[in-house]
């Protein structure tokens, strides 16, 4: 029986693969990685069932694009008898530095309209969440076309340190609670991994 849903949210396509707004979707694809397994498309999303820290973890990427990302939650939590409680989600959050990561049990979508949708299905702002800085010193004007632009090649070793650390995060609430969690990753940027 699945114990956890582990949520990444980003657009499907390869036209979006590479952008800023993907890094949750990168998160889950490094996951399945590790595993050797492969994706499954079912409920309007590619999903995979792992095994994380001794949890049967079910990785979900909404392939409903980001503003209707939670539009499949409700299906594939009554399918596998869970709750909002038992949902983690990973995603990018412009008002973090880039490589930051802060986890959080509750609070406001801070404008990220893909948490928010999810909010709007669960009825709930009490979902876990893992948010991977994709802000930059000097912003430009126009959010839309920085976070659907692609994260710059002399950035690849920041941005593989932080998905690892991301995955590392995710372990960590499966293992040992999101407590324990945000007392390790909601520091520094350069915090190593542990």
């Amino acid at each position: 029986m699945i114990d956890r849903i582990i949520v990444g949210l980003g657009n499907p396509g390869a036209k979006y693969a590479r952008t800023r707004h993907n890094v949750g979707f990168m998160v889950l694809d490094a996951l399945v990685r590790e595993v050797s397994v492969g994706w499954v498309v079912a409920d309007g999303a590619r999903t995979c069932p792992v095994e994380i820290a001794d949890c049967l973890t079910l990785l979900v990427e909404p392939l409903t694009y980001m503003n209707r990302s939670g539009e499949v939650l409700p299906a594939i939590l009554g399918r596998y008898g869970r709750e909002a409680c038992d949902v983690v989600v990973v995603l990018d959050d412009l008002n973090l530095p880039h490589g930051r990561i802060r986890v959080r049990e509750r609070g406001s979508a801070g404008g990220h309209n893909g948490l928010e949708s999810i909010f709007d299905a669960l009825d709930t702002d009490e979902v876990i969440r893992v948010r991977l800085g994709i802000g930059e010193e000097h912003m430009p004007k126009d959010k839309a076309d920085f976070v659907l632009s692609d994260f710059p090649a002399e950035r690849q070793a920041e941005l593989d340190d932080m998905i690892a650390k991301a995955g590392d995060a995710v372990r960590t609430i499966l293992k040992d609670g999101v407590s324990q969690t945000m007392a390790i990753f909601n520091g520094s940027a350069t915090r190593s991994r542990p």
